[in-house]
């Protein structure tokens, strides 16, 4: 499982998810310089062990490298919260207590990301989960426009 980013590398990585292309040393200090004073060298050694850590790949350019994220930063997050999750000695404990930190748009944000997930059956039953938007239909189909409202079910021969 992926251990967190440092501090810098997060401010690093954070460029190069938003940027979603490859960078240069250069491009990434530029920015970063906006907030801080950081040398260019510091720049190349964090992108270098972001490298070695498999969180970026690299092409060579000239006699430079432009980097490129891997993954993510979905996908970090998803990473780091299934990983703290499964070091839990009660995984739906504290999946409560992680929901009971949320906000409302957080909640929201999970319950479109679990709509996503369960795909269109998941759209039209909340507690079902197993079964799909047709069967709650199914029973009255079979007996035809008057459905439930007949307690015999579909008299035959009576028209319309």
């Amino acid at each position: 499982m992926p251990r967190p980013l440092g501090e810098l590398e997060d401010a690093v990585m954070t460029r190069v998810w938003k940027w979603n292309r490859p960078v240069t040393v250069r491009e990434v200090l530029e920015d970063l310089q906006q907030d801080r004073s950081i040398a260019y060298t510091t720049v190349m050694t964090v992108l270098d062990n972001l490298h070695q850590k498999g969180w970026v790949r690299r092409e060579a350019e000239g006699r430079a490298y432009r980097y490129e994220a891997v993954s993510t930063r979905a996908a970090y997050s998803a990473a780091l919260m299934n990983d703290a999750w499964s070091q839990s000695d009660n995984p739906a404990a504290a999946l409560v207590a992680f929901f009971g930190m949320m906000s409302p748009e957080q909640r929201e944000a999970l319950n479109d990301a679990v709509r996503m997930v369960q795909g269109p059956q998941g759209l039209s039953t909340g507690t079902r989960e197993s079964e799909g938007p047709e069967e709650p239909e199914d029973p009255g189909e079979p007996e035809g426009p008057g459905g439930p409202e007949g307690p015999g079910g579909p008299a035959e021969g009576s028209g319309r």
